[in-house]
């Protein structure tokens, strides 16, 4: 049962679980919607679309989709067909060590195809299966066990896109370590600074870097430039919060640590290609229709 407040929805666990494993076949679409844990999607017989934003997702059987929390998706079901989904907590492993890192990288969502990744894809289905077995079973310790595989799922994944190697080439081992070691401060204080003035010097500084070593190993690391990683962390704070209609625009702008309503607007236009204001109308919108069609079928 889907338990939604506007485009929010609460994860529907069971028995106080935090992930829910289920084989869908539903072929009716999903509305646009978020919810803070991490959705898994894996097509077992047809295809499946995903929207995200202006892009679509197009799932063949086998494929993984993997979409961060926070990320306002809409799923769209051929007539028949079924997936798994899998829904989990991420906050119970976002402390751990070197998990900022990878979600740094997989900040954005991730498709794992059998056609161009089919080494990753193939260890990452075998690893789903893992999970399946474990979460149909009456083992004890199983959601220790499943995390743990979920763990190991992710380490796959920062494998393929964190190779200090790639990142870094021509950088010693050891120095390869130390950078990943500050990398890790860096995304920390700008989870948790995101919405006060953070500049390249600053940031520079925590990292005990010159500014312009730091451009450039930062664009290294994450293949965007630092301004666009803290405007996308900004931007995807206020996607969430232009949901809520009783916070104005400028609210909005202020809570999530832009400085004007102007520079506001360019910088969510650049990311969503809509402004602010039409993204809060679209969704207002949205609810006013859905809520008008469950009004005339509860008649």
């Amino acid at each position: 049962m889907r338990i939604l407040d506007g485009v929010y929805e609460k994860v529907d666990y069971r028995d106080d679980s935090p992930i829910l494993l289920h084989v869908n076949k539903e072929n009716a679409n999903f509305s646009p919607h978020w919810h803070t844990a991490i959705e898994i999607i894996m097509p077992i017989n047809n295809v499946y679309s995903v929207v995200i934003g202006k892009t679509t997702y197009h799932l063949q059987e086998g494929d993984i989709l993997i979409i961060p929390p926070g990320e306002l998706h809409e799923l769209v079901a051929p007539s028949d067909g079924s997936r798994w989904i899998l829904l989990f907590d991420y906050s119970l492993i976002s402390s751990l060590k070197g998990i900022t890192n990878i979600f740094t990288v997989l900040n954005q969502p991730r498709l794992i195809t059998i056609r161009n990744t089919n080494k990753t894809n193939e260890m990452l289905r075998t690893i789903f299966d893992e999970i399946t077995l474990e979460y149909n079973s009456d083992n004890t310790l199983k959601e220790i066990a499943i995390y743990s595989l979920i763990i190991k799922m992710f380490v796959v994944l920062g494998r393929k896109y964190m190779n200090t190697e790639n990142i870094f080439p021509d950088v010693k081992l050891n120095k390869q370590k130390e950078y990943i070691e500050k990398f890790n401060l860096i995304f920390d204080y700008i989870n948790e600074n995101y919405m006060e003035d953070i500049s390249l010097d600053t940031i520079a500084d925590v990292a005990g870097f010159s500014k312009f070593h730091f451009s450039r190993l930062f664009k290294q690391f994450t293949n965007i430039s630092f301004y666009d990683y803290l405007n996308q962390r900004r931007v995807k704070e206020a996607e969430k919060l232009l949901l809520n209609p009783n916070l104005s625009i400028t609210e909005v702008a202020m809570r999530s640590g832009f400085s004007s309503i102007s520079t506001f607007n360019r910088v969510f236009k650049s990311f969503k290609e809509c402004t602010p204001t039409e993204f809060k109308n679209l969704y207002q919108q949205r609810n006013r229709v859905k809520n008008s069609i469950h009004m005339m079928n509860t008649k």
